[in-house]
C-alpha cells in the first residue's frame, strides 16, 4: 500500500477495533464502546479519501481476538497463581483459537488492502 492509504487504514483499524470490543464486551462496556465506534466510523467515511484504508477495519476486528488469545495463554483448563499472601485459580480458554481467528483477519486486512491498492493503481 502507498504510504498515504496507512493513516487512513490505521484509523479504520481503530474503529474496527473498538467495534469488535465492544461486541466482545457487550454485557459490560460494550454498551457504551459500540455507539462511539458508529459514530467513529461515521466521522471516518464522511472524510475524502477515507474508502483507500477500509480494509483496515477487517485487520481491526482481529485485535481484540488477539488480545484474549494473550489473556489465555496459559490455558486450556485451570491455571493458578500462588503468591506469598495466597493462591489464585482460573479457569482459561483455549488460546490457539483466539489466536487463529485474530491473526486470519488481521492478516485478511492487510491483504485485501494491498490487493485494493494494487487494483487502484492499474487504473
Amino acid at each position: 500500500m502507498r504510504s498515504s492509504v496507512w493513516p487512513w487504514f490505521c484509523a479504520w483499524l481503530a474503529v474496527g477495533a473498538l467495534g469488535s470490543l465492544g461486541l466482545l464486551s457487550i454485557l459490560t462496556i460494550g454498551a457504551y464502546l459500540l455507539p462511539v465506534a458508529v459514530v467513529a466510523a461515521g466521522l471516518l467515511a464522511t472524510r475524502r479519501g477515507s474508502r483507500a484504508g477500509l480494509a483496515g477495519v477487517l485487520s481491526g476486528l482481529g485485535v481484540p481476538l488477539l488480545y484474549v488469545a494473550f489473556l489465555n495463554r496459559g490455558g486450556p483448563g485451570s491455571v493458578c497463581t500462588t503468591t506469598a499472601t495466597g493462591q489464585s485459580c482460573a479457569d482459561e480458554y483455549n488460546p490457539w483459537l483466539w489466536l487463529a481467528a485474530g491473526v486470519a483477519l488481521l492478516l485478511a486486512g492487510v491483504v485485501l488492502g494491498v490487493v485494493r491498492q494494487h487494483r487502484a493503481a492499474a487504473r
